[in-house]
């Protein structure tokens, strides 16, 4: 049976790759069932060693698994990546062919980059944390620094996450992102206060990923517009679960 994969809608390149992992197609028990690919959340280790190996398979390309941190680290992969111990990250890129530029989700934002001509491609983990800290910014500049190409030649399709019914933060995420209660721009953190009256919003995360992608000249943005959390199907979701798994969402060079 081939593994269910989610392509994304993405005008990519000649010769670049992109899929994103759904929960079906595993073999993890509840409450992690069944294609967690997440290493570090509590599942049996030879479970997520076969749903690896699925996964692999499936892609036809050698995922390199960061070590998540929701940070702003970006590193450059080579050929000896892949199954090598890499320092803790939340972004990669890389012009090496079959080497596939990955990150792990269930809730947060995966953000994957492809240059125009093909020939560098790269993947963010983007929860609001690694939003603030710079991660988009920090992997536009490694990716671009990297080829000599410009942010104008690069293209981002913003995957999955926590949608903007769902994902209610407090003042501190206001305050984070340089809004106040009192002048929140409503399409990017919605009032909705909780039934005690104490204040709350909702944040649309892909908006605020996408301004940040904007703010380094990166405009060529496709999104998905899928939440992980009302899709229970299909995707893990933390805020939902608690206990769960994790997908993985990669780009690579064929």
């Amino acid at each position: 049976m081939s593994l269910p994969l989610l392509r994304p809608d993405w005008p990519l390149p000649p010769g670049v790759r992109a899929a994103m992992s759904l929960r079906e197609g595993g073999v993890s028990a509840a409450p992690w069932r069944s294609l967690n690919l997440g290493g570090a959340v509590g599942d049996d280790a030879a479970a997520v060693a076969e749903n690896r190996a699925r996964f692999t398979a499936a892609l036809g390309a050698r995922p390199v698994w960061l070590r998540q941190v929701h940070g702003a680290r970006v590193l450059r992969l080579d050929a000896a990546s892949p199954g090598q111990a890499l320092p803790p990250a939340d972004a990669a890129w890389t012009d090496v062919p079959g080497v596939a530029c990955t990150v792990l989700v269930a809730d947060c934002l995966p953000v994957l980059m492809a240059l125009r001509d093909g020939r560098a491609v790269a993947a963010a983990h983007a929860g609001w944390r690694g939003l603030v800290a710079g991660v988009l910014e920090a992997t536009v500049e490694a990716l671009c620094a990297g080829t000599g190409a410009g942010p104008q030649d690069v293209l981002a399709w913003l995957g999955p996450c926590i949608g903007p019914r769902r994902f209610e933060v407090g003042e501190d995420v206001l305050g984070a992102f340089g809004q106040t209660p009192a002048a929140a721009d409503p399409g990017r953190f919605c009032s909705r206060p909780r039934a005690d009256g104490s204040p709350r919003w909702l944040a649309h995360l892909p908006r605020l990923a996408q301004d940040r992608l904007a703010g380094a000249g990166v405009h060529d943005v496709s999104r998905a517009d899928a939440c992980t959390v009302e899709d229970a199907s299909r995707f893990f979701s933390f805020r939902r679960d608690g206990v769960t798994g994790r997908c993985a969402a990669a780009v690579w060079r064929a």
